[in-house]
């Protein structure tokens, strides 16, 4: 995929869809292209969170462990991010990310992310309906897993 590809997927990613071309194409630059086979772990529950992940092609499952063992919360794909929790609330990852398809992906480290942030403050408020959508999902879905390991 080349550099402009990279930069029309992050303008498809709803917390980027305002930035200025300009400011997409240091947020490229910046990033880390990285690749994943099925089966790989972008990150493991428990690991520290140094990045986030902005999916540009592939699937990914999102899991948590469980006393039963894993549980699948949902999956995602392209022009998604995964791993934002972890680095915002300075804290071990909440969930496993694993690769359900071939993946591309871009790595936005830690300290570009809060620049970002910091610079846009419309991203956060996007960042802050995006973790409250999530949260609302995880209660969902740990609620089924609890009524059905409890019948």
């Amino acid at each position: 995929m080349l550099f402009k590809d990279e930069i029309q997927m992050l303008k498809r990613v709803p917390f980027f869809s305002e930035m200025e071309p300009s400011k997409l194409k240091l947020l490229a630059f910046a990033s880390d292209r990285v690749s994943y086979l099925a089966g790989d772990e972008l990150f493991r529950q428990g690991d520290l969170g140094d990045s986030a992940y902005v999916l540009l092609t592939g699937k990914v499952d999102v899991l948590i462990d469980s006393p039963s063992g894993q549980i699948k919360l949902t999956e995602m794909s392209g022009n998604a991010i995964v791993g934002e929790i972890a680095i915002l609330c300075d804290s071990v990852r909440t969930a496993t990310v694993k690769a359900s398809t071939p993946v591309e992906a871009l790595r936005i480290g830690k300290e570009q992310f809060f620049k970002l942030m910091s610079d846009f403050p419309e991203i956060t408020i996007k960042v802050m309906r995006v973790l409250a959508e999530r949260l609302t999902q995880t209660t969902t879905e740990l609620s089924k897993a609890r009524a059905h390991s409890s019948v």
